[in-house]
């Protein structure tokens, strides 16, 4: 279901918020919003000094809001475009990923058939003046450097550009245009018989990635498939949908919604999914939100697959975008999301108290629900049966079938510092920076993590770090050099062979990955009762 986006004039949102000022006098006590009203009337008009009451509405409104739930925000006009590109699959730029490090713009990666590539744009250029103004130093911000880049396709940006090698500058002129925004990661058979995916939202293209990435998987023989929704934190509900209904039989719920002022909406799967028997894994975490939770949760109720990692985040409100003629809008809630089974997706909160919403992974992590999974209570008064019968509960997202703590293996407090200081981002692009030609010779991530082996990576990060201050603790370093080299050999491996490789390494010792490929190999993806 896509709710429909209603479009208001700040006129309009000022009488729906704050009410009709007339009515304050005309009927004697003013009551609710009309107080609102009047007070802004009796500021405009009497106080002190003078006033921005455009600025004070700004103002007040993304505070009202705050007192009906954690969801419903305000996203100024400003900020309207940018809270959007994700989902909408495509921008308009130069197509480049980049980094700042020493206050300058570092291009680590060109989009391949992108505007910047066209022209010659290599992985290591530094941007050193954009429209023929220098831009480097303090004044260079992921922000400022975003703005500057960006722009109406069609347009152009100069850049002036400094190469390894190079003498001179060289200068580039690039015209924007509209580059893709993929919500799969990754998609490859890890090996030959299940498909990996990996999405990390809900976007306009998600449901035809994963429908190729699946389609190229049937090429290859594939006899089931994992999903990965790790860090998923939603997107379109209409997507999720979609995708889900390619899994289940026909007449299945999928999800339904209700409130107050939203009557109850159901969504079944229609019969057209050219996956329904095949075999389903689904991999989750604490970060897997909204609709991330609507997939999980059908494929769960449904007794459709099985769900391996962590408890999801419990983002169950539905918002419903409401415009404004200065381009602001409001994603106000009106209902709530529901399994099929009836469970409640959304977990508790209290109205005004936003602070201690946020700081609720906080306090999982700190009462061990990451490690231990019988340290998650849960409510008995919340049960629910899926579609075979099993027991599955309610009170805030869905609980996992198989548990997979977080992998705390190799943890001190030598890696806690060198982290703290951001070393193992820094360390690893200097050093593809300054190895970017030897390295470029490997063009996998196998052949290229054999030579990352043999290059003694770890012991040059120590000493970077003995020189900005960590202390060198031998038995410490020991302690964590697996997890140390696994993380430096990743973002060596990510900074030149992109995502997809970098998954792949991940995925090589990942306890979930492992655990459900362990579950396909078994035949065990359906759930048992």
């Amino acid at each position: 279901m896509r709710h429909q986006h209603i479009k208001f004039s700040v006129l309009t949102l000022s009488v729906l918020l704050l009410g009709c000022f007339s009515s304050c006098f005309d009927y004697g006590r003013p009551q609710g919003s009309d107080k609102l009203s009047a007070l802004l009337h009796v500021i405009g008009n009497q106080y002190v000094d003078t006033v921005d009451m455009d600025d004070l509405v700004e103002k007040t409104i993304p505070k009202v809001l705050a007192e009906l739930d954690p969801h419903s925000v305000y996203i100024p006009a400003k900020d309207a475009e940018a809270a959007d590109q994700d989902l909408r699959g495509s921008f308009s730029g130069i197509g480049i990923q980049f980094m700042i490090q020493a206050d300058t713009i570092y291009v680590s990666d060109v989009i391949p058939g992108g505007p910047a590539e066209k022209v010659g744009l290599m992985a290591g250029d530094r941007i050193v003046t954009i429209d023929d103004s220098l831009y480097v130093g303090k004044i260079v911000n992921n922000d400022g450097a975003m703005k500057r880049l960006k722009g109406p396709k069609g347009s152009e940006v100069r850049l002036g550009i400094k190469r390894y090698g190079e003498k001179d500058l060289l200068q580039y002129t690039i015209v924007r245009g509209n580059i893709p925004v993929k919500s799969v990661d990754a998609a490859y058979m890890i090996d030959d018989r299940w498909c990996y995916i990996k999405i990390n939202k809900f976007g306009e293209t998600t449901y035809p990635e994963m429908l190729i990435a699946l389609a190229q998987g049937m090429q290859k023989g594939l006899q089931g498939c994992i999903i990965d929704l790790r860090g998923n934190t939603g997107g379109y509900m209409g997507a999720a949908i979609q995708m889900v209904n390619e899994f289940l039989p026909k007449g299945d719920m999928i999800v339904y919604t209700e409130g107050v002022n939203s009557p109850r909406y159901e969504e079944h799967a229609n019969g057209g999914g050219s996956f329904q028997k095949l075999p389903i894994v689904v991999l989750t975490d604490e970060t897997s939100a909204s609709a991330s939770e609507i997939f999980a949760g059908a494929i769960q109720d449904n007794d459709r697959g099985t769900i391996i990692g962590r408890r999801t985040f419990g983002k169950g409100l539905v918002q419903q975008p409401i415009e404004f003629s200065d381009g602001s809008s409001v994603r106000l809630t009106i209902s709530r999301y529901y399994t099929p089974s009836g469970r409640c997706i959304q977990k508790p909160y209290t109205n005004g108290h936003n602070e201690e919403y946020q700081l609720d992974l906080l306090n999982r992590y700190e009462h061990g629900e990451f490690f231990i999974q019988d340290s998650i209570k849960q409510d008995e008064s919340v049960a629910y049966k899926t579609k075979n019968g099993r027991t599955v509960y309610g009170g805030g997202g869905i609980m996992p079938d198989i548990f997979v703590p977080e992998d705390t293996t190799g943890y001190s407090s030598y890696y806690a510092n060198v982290a703290k200081m951001g070393l193992f981002t820094q360390f690893p692009f200097q050093y593809t920076d300054k190895n970017r030609q030897r390295l470029s010779q490997y063009t996998t991530m196998e052949e290229l993590l054999q030579y990352l082996k043999t290059q003694d990576l770890l012991e040059q990060l120590v000493q970077q770090a003995t020189n900005k201050g960590v202390k060198r603790r031998n038995n410490l370093i020991r302690q964590s050099r697996t997890l140390m080299e696994e993380i430096l050999y990743g973002n060596v491996i990510y900074n030149m062979l992109g995502m997809e490789e970098y998954v792949k390494y991940l995925n090589r010792t990942d306890p979930a990955v492992l655990k459900a490929v362990e579950v396909l190999d078994r035949g065990e993806s359906k759930p048992q009762n």
